[in-house]
């Protein structure tokens, strides 16, 4: 029973007339893609698995990166590994903070202020540095953002050389020729399953990392990009997926370099990285992907193979995406509005260190960038679903 049901619903899942174009079958896909013994095939959904370990692979390059090279590096801009200013011991807030409740409302702050005959305001701010003691150091974000940063930069260059040569890089009208019996060489496989482990490896360490306001989002966001990735890679639409992976990543390198330019007090750096970053990420969102991206997919490949059911899901996941990309470029936007008044990047809501008063908080919007945090992360389809860092994310 438990068999047939099984059976039933990978039959449903693998739905040839859903999946593939008409008369296509996923027998056709099993087969070589070239000659008898070139050994070219065409991608199948088992490749995918080799993703999950190349992930852990890369996780524990990214312990070992961050351990050996981040780390040293962190420690000779003079970084250093002490946390936010240490709360007062205090035995009765104590008990409050870990058995009832880390932000008491008014009433409960009342009745503290009566039991130990502290001020109110004196009782908050017992409680914000109590709950920033359990933040993550400078250096410990330093380090999980040069080990993107470095993967970032690593991965684009690694797809322009790759897409330098691929004839549909410049003519995006070869994505869809004699789509989908096009071959998979190495080079694309490397790349698209370097690209899907990568993200794996983000969802895996996203529990171990600094934790963010945005976490569900993210977390959401990780699931959806994996699903693109794979989807497209199991549909053939790797070629059209090369672009979208090179386009996303085009921008990612540079917002980390802000932030490390930011955690090493490097204000001027960290502002120029940040305007480039915001200049580069609208041009390559709002300009080269809609008018490069979305229309080999909506319209050339309308003209060229026709719609059919996973055409329709493919598309429209990249135009909500597309969405996405104008609501965070009016966020970058305005943040950089806000640094060009100001004199340097304003401070981000999804800040993971709190300020202890309102002067704090005016001390720390000018001193402190947009760029204490990390991504991830993604900003991604890449973007890939989510390409702006400025929700409440991280």
């Amino acid at each position: 029973m438990a068999a047939a049901a099984a059976a039933a619903l990978r039959a449903w899942f693998w739905n040839e007339r859903f999946w593939l174009p008409h008369n296509v079958t996923w027998a056709d896909l099993a087969g070589e893609a070239g000659p008898p013994g070139s050994g070219l095939q065409y991608p199948r959904a088992s490749h995918v698995l080799s993703a999950f370990p190349l992930a852990l692979g890369i996780f524990a390059v990214r312990l070992l990166f961050e351990r050996f090279i981040a780390k040293p590096c962190a420690i000779n801009l003079g970084i250093q590994d002490s946390g936010p200013h240490r709360a007062q011991p205090n035995a009765i807030l104590e008990k409050v903070f870990t058995s009832i409740t880390k932000s008491p409302d008014g009433k409960r702050l009342e009745g503290l202020s009566k039991q130990l005959d502290w001020d109110v305001r004196k009782i908050q701010r017992w409680f914000r540095h109590r709950r920033n003691q359990d933040k993550p150091t400078t250096l410990t974000k330093f380090c999980e953002s040069m080990w993107r940063f470095t993967f970032y930069l690593s991965i684009f260059f690694y797809g322009i050389r790759f897409l330098w040569t691929a004839p549909w890089f410049w003519d995006t009208r070869q994505c869809w020729y004699n789509y989908p019996f096009q071959p998979l060489t190495s080079r694309l496989y490397y790349y698209y399953i370097l690209e899907l482990a990568f993200y794996w490896s983000l969802m895996f360490s996203q529990f171990t990392d600094i934790k963010r306001k945005d976490f569900l989002i993210m977390f959401v966001h990780h699931l959806a990009t994996i699903g693109l990735i794979t989807f497209s890679y199991m549909n053939n639409m790797v070629r059209v997926g090369t672009l979208v992976l090179c386009l996303h990543d085009a921008s990612d390198f540079l917002l980390e370099a802000a932030k490390l330019a930011n955690y090493a007090k490097y204000q001027r750096l960290c502002d120029a990285f940040f305007m480039l970053f915001g200049v580069v990420f609208i041009v390559t969102r709002l300009g080269i992907y809609p008018f490069w991206i979305l229309n080999t997919t909506l319209f050339e490949s309308w003209e060229l193979i026709g719609p059919y059911p996973s055409w329709w899901l493919f598309n429209g996941l990249l135009v909500t995406l597309q969405v996405l990309h104008v609501i965070w470029s009016y966020l970058i936007i305005r943040t950089a509005s806000k640094a060009l008044v100001r004199g340097k990047v304003s401070k981000d809501d999804r800040s993971d260190v709190e300020s202890s008063s309102e002067e704090e908080d005016v001390t720390s919007n000018s001193t402190k960038g947009i760029l204490s945090t990390s991504s991830n992360g993604s900003n991604r389809l890449n973007g890939h679903v989510a390409g702006g860092q400025w929700t409440g994310e991280e």
